[in-house]
């Protein structure tokens, strides 16, 4: 895939956690909302779990449409598999970055119905994720994926637990970083 073509499917794709993240919390909260009383710390929690979701979100897609030359959708994988950026923390950044906007919609509707998706959500994901993603990467990238997953937690960054720069081989000559595709299946 080239790399217009990764950057059009990488934003056709950015509905999906649009919709997940954006429009049913905010649909749930806006139902469901006033469980708790207003503060101004919780105001703010919120509105940065929500900034720092959409940006980490969006860092990775783009990693997916520039050093994986594909999308997140499992109908249009990447051909590389992407361990730069927020990768190099955690194998699932879109994950958890989309649980930060849900859980920050929580605190900013101070809904108990959002929190409850959120623990929904999380469930969902991890059988998607353990049953789903990882085989179909194993499969695809055995030794490499193997390191990568030996390395970088699924969730929580942690000391000590980030996949080093320059390791491994260069997709594009002259990029010192190596790119693992995470999330996408090879079609």
């Amino acid at each position: 895939m080239d790399a217009r073509s990764a950057a059009l499917g990488t934003t056709v794709f950015a509905a999906v956690p649009a919709t997940m993240g954006g429009a049913v919390p905010w649909l749930v909260g806006a139902s469901a909302r006033d469980a708790w009383a207003t503060s101004t710390a919780g105001t703010v929690a919120g509105w940065l779990l929500v900034a720092l979701g959409v940006v980490a979100l969006a860092a990775s897609f783009v990693r997916f449409a520039r050093d994986g030359l594909g999308t997140p959708s499992p109908t249009a994988p990447t051909e590389r598999l992407v361990v730069t950026g927020p990768y190099r923390f955690v194998r699932n950044p879109m994950y958890v970055a989309v649980l930060a906007v849900i859980v920050g919609q929580a605190l900013l509707w101070r809904s108990v119905a959002v929190l409850a998706y959120a623990v929904l959500f999380v469930v969902a994901v991890t059988a998607f994720v353990a049953l789903y993603e990882e085989p179909t990467l194993r499969e695809a990238h055995g030794e490499e994926y193997a390191r990568y997953v030996a390395t970088v937690p699924r969730w929580l960054p942690r000391p000590g637990r980030v996949w080093p720069r320059g390791t491994g081989t260069s997709p594009h000559p002259g990029d010192p970083e190596v790119c693992v595709r995470p999330h996408a299946a090879r079609a």
